[in-house]
């Protein structure tokens, strides 16, 4: 029996174990967004790796703690796998069918908050590891690293600064970022980077209190001020009106293009996935997929004046609207937070509060890496078709703070998902038969991973 024979096996009998374990973790909470439960679930963490034998580090931060594991291969190669243990809130609560954090296995799928996002694909790579070890006769044939945060859900804010100054516990010759499965239509698909995020607060006021609605042609209204400096960032063109915010964006390559063009058209899984009757711009086909290299400004929440039922004339005193903007390669965060604060100055609108919350910069991987090779090879073995490359996620993901500081490592994705998981919603679920599949493509990579 091969190598690849014995992985499958392992994790066939042992499937049931594994889904107990992804049980008990996602029973845990652990909202980074409160801090509930946050403490428990890296001991959680910790546990599960130091009853593999990995050299485990439970390191603190400023926020949430980072679990490291370490485990020594028979090669001097070593692959990183980095997950987290933090999950969304999961309110509205009312729209979860059964409680969040009281797993529930129908339909074929386990269902709890953060079972797929990501303690569900966390477990998978444990399972993976496992089973090349037994594969192996108890050994590895390449060293693994895992790093498994707690604050990925609300930016990420000190992983950057932990990586520099434990670089040298993080050495490694490639990553596996959290994140990967299958596309709409079950085709096994590898992303290999992400756009960048700025997420900012803006927020007026007015006046000391609200006024009554009688009073409308006195008073300020902070609603219609938000809204007019709103207005500014952007045109009915959908062109971020931020003088200098395209300066630093790279376009997509000839081979972007060209895996971008490769991949299936998705837009009738987009229509029937969110009810869209229209797409932005009125865009079709193709060039749904070629917009992900455009950079956005997304207004991602608005609060101000009544609204609760029935009416109240009021004038609101006050107004706060949270926004993202989504980077391409080479945008700065922190570059555009200047340039947003100084549109709005210019504009007449520097009575706008402008408060950060999170940054995260673009990353971006080159497509023929052996890694990625591999990542693909193994892939097609496992899903029985080929796999997609795509050279850019619509979504942020702190890539940057381990690739350029440990030496430009490739970072693949390979994991549990699919397109209906319905991660950061209600009735989030992982299908268990997808985390049989993750964790017979992972133990792949880690099993040919010593050769490249």
């Amino acid at each position: 029996m091969n190598t690849s024979a014995k992985i499958d096996r392992f994790l066939e009998e042992a499937l049931d174990h594994y889904i107990e374990e992804t049980t008990t973790l996602c029973a845990q909470p652990s909202i980074s967004a409160t801090g509930e439960g946050i403490k428990e679930c890296a001991e959680l963490v910790a546990g599960l790796l130091h009853e593999r034998g990995f050299q485990v580090h439970t390191l603190p931060t400023p926020g949430s703690p980072v679990v490291v594991g370490h485990h020594e291969g028979e090669s001097e190669r070593t692959l990183l796998l980095y997950n987290h243990y933090d999950v969304q809130p999961p309110e509205p609560l009312e729209l979860w069918t059964t409680p969040p954090f009281e797993p529930a296995i129908r339909d074929g799928a386990l269902y709890a908050r953060g079972v797929k996002d990501d303690k569900g694909e966390f477990v998978a790579r444990l399972a993976a590891v496992d089973a090349v070890r037994a594969a192996h006769g108890g050994s590895l044939p390449c060293g693994v690293t895992f790093v498994v945060e707690g604050e990925e859900e609300t930016g990420s804010p000190h992983i950057a600064q932990f990586v520099d100054e434990h670089r040298e516990l993080l050495q490694c010759h490639g990553a596996i970022w959290e994140g990967g499965g299958t596309n709409p239509d079950g085709r096994p698909k590898n992303v290999l980077g992400v756009r960048g995020i700025l997420y900012v607060e803006l927020f007026v006021e007015t006046m000391e209190r609200d006024g009554h609605s009688g009073n409308a042609h006195l008073l300020p209204n902070a609603a219609w001020r938000l809204h007019r400096a709103l207005g500014s960032l952007k045109g009915l063109d959908e062109r971020v009106r931020i003088p200098g915010f395209y300066d630093a964006a790279k376009p997509p390559s000839k081979l972007d293009l060209e895996l971008l063009d490769a991949l299936p058209d998705y837009e009738e899984w987009w229509r029937e996935e969110f009810g869209v009757k229209e797409f932005v711009l009125g865009r079709r086909g193709r060039d749904l997929d070629r917009a992900v290299f455009e950079p956005t400004c997304n207004i991602a929440g608005i609060k101000t004046g009544y609204q609760g039922k029935g009416s109240k004339t009021v004038i609101p005193a006050e107004a706060l609207a949270k926004v993202d903007f989504r980077l391409v390669p080479d945008q700065d965060p922190e570059d555009i937070l200047a340039k947003l604060r100084t549109h709005l100055e210019a504009e007449g609108f520097a009575d706008v509060e402008v408060t950060p919350i999170g940054y995260m910069w673009p990353a971006k991987s080159d497509a023929d890496d052996p890694l990625v090779a591999l990542t693909a090879r193994t892939a097609e073995e496992v899903y029985g078709r080929p796999s997609l490359i795509s050279p850019l996620g619509g979504g942020s993901s702190p890539i940057y703070a381990f690739a350029r500081p440990l030496g430009g490592i490739p970072v693949v994705h390979a994991g549990v998902g699919y397109g209906g998981n319905r991660i950061h919603a209600p009735d989030e679920h992982l299908r268990i038969a997808d985390f049989l599949q993750g964790a017979r493509h992972i133990g792949r990579i880690l099993d040919g991973f010593a050769g490249l």
